[in-house]
């Protein structure tokens, strides 16, 4: 399959969530990938002030994304 075309097949399966920074209170949309599993967990910086978080994802059965930030400390 054409790069091209798979990457654009990508984007149509994910899912964007808003969340607030636990840092900076901003409020920031992050793309989640169902390809990952029904529970994800890993870091991501905040794309406004920098600062690392946890990220938890947790897919709904309709694939729908429960996702929580928090900072590394908690």
């Amino acid at each position: 399959m054409d790069d091209d075309i798979a990457e654009g097949l990508g984007e149509e399966l994910a899912f964007t969530a808003w969340v607030s920074c636990p840092y900076c209170g901003q409020e920031v949309e992050l793309r989640v990938d169902p390809g990952g599993g029904p529970s994800q967990e890993y870091v991501e910086d905040c794309e406004v002030c920098c600062q690392p978080w946890a990220v938890r994802v947790t897919l709904e059965r309709q694939g729908r994304p429960t996702v929580t930030v928090t900072t590394l400390d908690d």
